[in-house]
């Protein structure tokens, strides 16, 4: 029997951190925020790792409009009860002048575990990001289009940009999130894998070991979810803008859409090895989109804007066919504008220009951080 395509929807997390308003310094979500969160928001809000993280989920979306509308509902709700308590929420990977060792972890089974595991490594983790899960009901399926789409992990992390700045210091990347992850075990690209049942051969020998419970703990920038059947792309950084969220998650559902076409019809995509592409991610990490990327098939450094009009000319028929092609095209402007990265720089340097302290020019960045998290609401 002929099987079913695939539905293709889509599921977007992000991660907040909380800021007191008047001083812009993190702050620990009270509980009764939390309470009143979970009450509006049913079960698509929880605590994260740190006190002062939030997390949020969509529900499964049918199409990128249904994510817009799910997704606006979420900010928004967090932002009003936030600011009963005098916080903000902001949507940027890390906080430009927080320090990690004055933050704790928050007291929940799950995360006193990782804390006892992690040792020292976990308590960095000041860190958001965003992850975006496609849905694919075929196991075997789900790895093929690991093994593909991570090819373009790079491309989408580039665009995603928003952690220039660790403890009020610029640290000359655009992402410096994926250094703090990267120390974490079982991240970085996905290894190439046969099919569904050697995945879940390696996982199973890492539960029987006791070292982890299950697939949760793999780290790596796209894998087969351990909840939902859909892969789960995990590469980006929180985006400040819910629109620029919707365009990742946009360009992440037509790519994977679109190498399943090719799948489908015999080809697929090329499979570069991890050595290779980790190239490609490290130029990502370090200089957003005012770099470009290396293609495979041509040996060469294209850039950052021709990339992405290739991009778009590949995926044009899923875009059409997933109704979401001004969210795709609205790539061009993160190219153009540059990303979060390229604004909380600009920000710090108007301020510095004007007379600011280091540190005003940092609370500058986050009030603008907290703005832009109201923007397209």
């Amino acid at each position: 029997m002929a099987q079913e395509d695939p539905p293709f929807t889509m599921g977007i997390e992000e991660e907040y951190l909380l800021v007191n308003k008047e001083t812009l310094e993190l702050a620990k979500a009270p509980a009764p925020l939390m309470d009143a969160c979970k009450a509006d928001l049913k079960g698509k809000v929880s605590p994260e790792f740190l006190e002062c993280q939030i997390e949020i989920g969509t529900d499964v979306c049918a199409t990128i409009a249904e994510a817009r509308a799910d997704l606006c509902h979420l900010r928004q709700t967090v932002a009003g009860h936030a600011d009963a308590y005098g916080l903000a929420p902001i949507a940027a990977s890390c906080h430009p002048f927080a320090d990690w060792k004055d933050q704790h972890h928050t007291h929940k089974e799950r995360y006193d575990k990782l804390r006892r595991d992690l040792g020292g490594v976990a308590r960095r983790m000041l860190i958001c990001g965003m992850h975006v899960h496609v849905g694919i009901p075929d196991e075997d399926m789900r790895i093929k289009l690991v093994n593909q789409l991570k090819y373009f992990l790079p491309h989408l992390h580039a665009l995603s940009t928003s952690s220039p700045f660790w403890q009020g210091d610029d640290t000359g990347l655009n992402s410096y999130r994926l250094t703090v992850f990267d120390n974490l075990p079982r991240t970085g690209l996905p290894p190439e894998m046969t099919d569904w049942a050697a995945f879940r051969s390696a996982v199973d020998s890492l539960v029987s070991l006791g070292l982890i419970e299950d697939s949760s703990k793999i780290w790596w920038d796209l894998r087969p979810s351990s909840k939902f059947p859909t892969i789960e792309s995990r590469i980006c950084d929180v985006a400040p803008r819910m629109e620029v969220t919707l365009t990742l998650a946009a360009l992440t559902q037509c790519l994977t859409r679109m190498i399943w076409r090719k799948i489908k019809d015999g080809d697929g995509w090329r499979v570069i090895d991890n050595f290779m592409l980790s190239e490609n991610r490290w130029r990502a990490q370090r200089y957003g989109v005012s770099e470009g990327q290396i293609d495979f098939g041509r040996k060469a450094l294209i850039p950052f804007d021709q990339v992405i009009e290739e991009i778009l000319e590949l995926i044009a028929e899923d875009a059409e066919a997933l109704d979401c092609v001004a969210e795709v095209e609205a790539a061009r402007q993160i190219v153009n504008d540059g990303t979060s990265a390229d604004r909380q720089r600009h920000v710090r340097d108007t301020a510095l220009a004007r007379g600011a302290t280091p540190h005003e020019a940092m609370q500058a960045v986050v009030s603008a951080l907290v703005a832009e998290f109201h923007q397209d609401l």
